[in-house]
């Protein structure tokens, strides 16, 4: 049983708890394999967040519980957010499953892992009442399942607002920020790894600190990271509205190693439909925002997100919403259709928007981000940039991909590189000069720059 296989579904912040399970079973003896049908123990980590990602995981877990009628897997472990979610169903309905570990669990891997354990009777950790206390630190084994040149940090863990769509505090508890000192220790093992560039992930990165008593933190992490010998880029992705501070917009500005990028869901831009989402804000004040994101870091990419069909958003909520994007212009734009949740404050709102009516809206909102994408990247063609490069292209053998700082990786398209100079093909973590030729809605294309 000392062979183990990782499926690891959702977001960065649960891709990090992936890695911290196998940095354990690891420095344990145990061996880790990408390929889960040459595992003996099947390791699911869950995403529980909406209806899609649900289905997804059910759909891993049961892939994976084929493996062990069918394969030689001979032990299930099922862990994360959907655990936290759904503990008492999925124990229910799923005896082919060996163990349940939640998201305060993570440290239990091993025990479940145990051909001694028997899993069955293992105590189950609730959340529910906010007493979840797991941080990983410095000292955590780590390892790492992203491309050896970029890894993301996990700086926080929990949640503590109110989001009416939004099931998180309930899953993973509430707001605590990891130790600065922490941070930065473990930003210099990853340079000294050859890691280059470090996404900072939370559930709420803006709030980094506050919980420690820390003014500005955030800022001065950032400055701090930006400092780390080796790493070339620093990102932060999942900052809140209400908390962008001057401070932390000046880092980013003076800091030539903090991306110029800002990662920033926004869901809406109708006052009656924030209110709805327990959110607040209006379109005057979200514009506002952007302009003084905009006049404080010259240059900087501005990424989003929006729900469309929430409960209660009429068709001139939509509208207003329409007419944002359009006037605002955002490099980076996802927008998702309303998931009606149990749990949420949102499940009991009234009006419910047919789901056909919320796809409709989603389809209006992306044509327009479109066109908008497109023509922004038209004006890049004839610039040179400087790229990250990362090697074969994942959409052709033909192409190569690299990424400039204003697109994070898997989510904001990329520069494709048709063209190299002879003998000089960059390694995946490499910096390059790249010259823009040609511009798609989301991609840009260009050659090396001899």
């Amino acid at each position: 049983m000392k062979k183990v296989g990782f499926v690891s579904l959702g977001c960065p912040k649960n891709l990090v708890d992936s890695e911290v399970m196998m940095g354990h079973l690891k420095q344990n003896g145990y061996e880790i394999t990408s390929d889960a049908a040459d595992a003996e123990t099947v390791v699911v980590n869950t995403c529980g967040f909406i209806d899609s990602a649900k289905k997804e995981s059910i759909d891993a877990i049961l892939e994976a519980a084929r493996l062990k009628t069918e394969g030689h897997a001979k032990r299930l472990i099922v862990a994360g957010c959907l655990v936290e979610r759904y503990r008492d169903e999925l124990k229910a309905e799923m005896p082919e499953v060996d163990a349940f570990i939640g998201t305060n669990q993570i440290n239990d891997i091993l025990t479940v892992c145990d051909p001694k354990t028997n899993t069955r009777s293992l105590p189950v950790v609730q959340l529910g009442n906010q007493s979840a206390t797991y941080l990983y630190d410095e000292s955590t084994p780590r390892v790492l399942a992203t491309p050896s040149h970029y890894a993301f940090v996990k700086i926080a863990e929990g949640c503590d607002r109110p989001c009416a769509f939004c099931f998180i505090p309930q899953m993973r508890g509430h707001f605590r920020s990891r130790r600065f000192g922490s941070i930065v220790a473990e930003a210099h093992q990853l340079a000294e790894e050859g890691v280059k560039e470090i996404i900072l992930v939370a559930q709420d990165s803006s709030r980094y600190g506050e919980d420690l008593g820390k003014h500005d933190a955030l800022a001065r992490l950032l400055r701090e990271l930006a400092h780390v010998d080796g790493i070339e880029w620093v990102r932060v992705m999942y900052t809140y509205p209400t908390h962008i501070s001057d401070a932390f917009l000046d880092a980013i500005a003076e800091e030539p190693r903090a991306v110029k990028y800002l990662d920033m869901p926004l869901q809406h831009a109708s006052q009656n439909v924030l209110k709805l989402m327990k959110r607040g804000g209006n379109r005057k004040s979200l514009e506002r925002l952007i302009e003084r994101v905009r006049q404080r870091v010259p240059g900087i990419a501005v990424r989003t997100t929006f729900i469309s069909g929430f409960p209660g958003e009429t068709e001139e909520d939509f509208k207003e919403l329409l007419g944002f994007i359009k006037t605002v212009e955002f490099d980076r734009v996802g927008v998702f259709t309303y998931s009606d949740e149990e749990g949420t404050q949102a499940f009991d709102l009234a009006n419910k928007v047919p789901g056909r009516t919320a796809g409709r809206r989603r389809t209006a909102l992306m044509k327009e981000q479109a066109r908008i994408s497109r023509r922004r990247n038209k004006q890049r063609v004839g610039e040179t940039v400087r790229v990250l490069f990362e090697g074969e292209s994942k959409e052709s053998e033909l192409l190569w991909q690299a990424r400039m700082e204003t697109q994070a990786p898997d989510i904001d398209g990329c520069v494709l590189i048709n063209d190299v100079p002879d003998g000089v093909l960059p390694a995946p973590g490499d910096f390059v000069n790249v010259e823009i030729t040609e511009a798609h809605e989301y991609d840009l294309i260009g050659r090396i720059s001899a």
